[in-house]
């Protein structure tokens, strides 16, 4: 079968760079600060000649969504994140209005670098600015302040970007219930179109988690954290930001449409160290390591397995993948959606686990579709685990 551009079936991109210019203390994904301007663009050519090796497997596809995310892409020297860019538009075709997003650290733009991205058709940010207080910014370790951030943001508008995401977490050392909600005043009264907010998750591995004792201490207890949380909802509600997803905030018509395709368990490929994919029923990620992602790419004969994990998902792990991430969204659950997806009936198989979760105030059911309330999102982790009897559900599902 032939297909015209308007029938081929859409596909997110998404693009990893692991480069920063300093690790954060609470970061735990794959990311470093690069050794040389060489290994960067050694990286971006072999990312390249990566995504130049799918050009025949994606013939039937056209790319609807692009995210580049690292790390810091903006870390990168400006002329390789141009060359990125560049290739990604020259090897994959790309819908009309496709969302194109570029996450950026404040520390790490300029007037020149922004106007030149959105000349080549990116036209979404993703600003981390993470807090609007520069002692919470220190103890995190970011790499810029309050007063960069403002810059940074500035530049962007005035670069005639109109659609910018803003990550803020919660929960972080120092942080307390008015801090929070003074970051939020701060950041509804700018006006981003999107909002991401996320709870400190202590991770193994990490210096926070080092040193943990001392950072728990400076920290808001669980108790709070959860105040804090519904005060986020109620304040960005009241400022005209609706919440979709149990971390993400947005005005109408500026829900990302790319990390909707993880949640709506809709195909994407991903390319770099660690980057996952999720395409023809098949999900699957790539090595973590540069120093052997670069030579895997440079040499087709080398010994080194590119790929980390493959699995070929049956139908039994698709529909608790599905109910997980529908979990994750406002939206919810719909029994009906279900039945025509797995011609099974989700209350047969999950009614007796719902009830309790209905009847004491972590879910409701409205509209006919089953959904996690406020409460329910905080704790989606133990929840899901009892309604799908799973122990670990890492790879899909984070509070936050």
């Amino acid at each position: 079968m032939q297909f015209s551009y308007s029938d081929k079936k859409r596909l997110g991109l998404y693009v990893h760079v692991p480069f920063c210019r300093s690790k954060c203390a609470y970061c735990d994904f794959n990311s470093s600060v690069p050794q040389s301007a060489d290994i960067m663009s050694r990286y971006v050519s072999a990312v390249i000649s990566h995504m130049e090796s799918y050009k025949n497997i994606i013939k039937e596809y056209e790319v609807d969504s692009v995210f580049i995310g690292g790390g810091t892409p903006t870390a990168l020297p400006k002329e390789e994140l141009v060359r990125l860019v560049r290739a990604i538009k020259k090897i994959f075709p790309l819908s009309k209005g496709a969302e194109f997003t570029v996450e950026a650290n404040p520390a790490t733009v300029s007037l020149a670098s922004l106007k030149q991205l959105r000349r080549l058709g990116v036209n979404r940010l993703s600003f981390g600015m993470q807090s609007a207080d520069n002692r919470e910014l220190k103890a995190l370790s970011r790499a810029h302040t309050r007063e960069q951030f403002i810059e940074s943001y500035r530049l962007a508008r005035e670069a005639k970007f109109d659609n910018i995401n803003v990550d803020v977490m919660f929960g972080i050392p120092y942080q307390t219930y008015d801090s929070l909600l003074k970051t939020l005043r701060f950041l509804t009264r700018i006006g981003p179109e999107h909002i991401s907010l996320y709870n400190l998750k202590i991770e193994p591995g990490t210096p926070f988690h080092n040193n943990m004792k001392a950072v728990k201490e400076v920290c808001a207890d669980e108790e709070m954290e959860y105040a804090m949380y519904t005060a986020a909802i109620e304040y960005l509600a009241s400022c005209g930001y609706y919440q979709y997803e149990i971390s993400n905030f947005a005005r109408h018509g500026f829900a990302c449409a790319h990390n909707l395709k993880y949640w709506n368990c809709e195909e994407y490929l991903g390319f770099g160290v660690s980057a996952h994919s999720y395409f023809n029923g098949n999900r699957f990620s790539f090595i973590p390591d540069v120093r052997k992602y670069i030579p895997a790419i440079e040499d087709m004969n080398s010994s080194i397995e590119l790929t980390a994990d493959s699995e070929q998902l049956e139908s039994r792990e698709r529909m608790g993948e599905y109910i997980m991430l529908r979990f994750r969204l406002n939206d919810g659950l719909d029994p009906n959606v279900f039945f025509e997806k797995f011609g099974v009936s989700f209350e047969i198989l999950y009614g007796g686990k719902v009830q309790k979760y209905l009847k004491n105030g972590f879910m409701i059911f409205n509209g006919g579709r089953y959904a996690l309330t406020p409460a329910g999102m905080f704790v989606s982790n133990y929840i899901l685990s009892d309604i799908l009897e799973f122990e670990d559900l890492g790879a899909y599902v984070g509070n936050f």
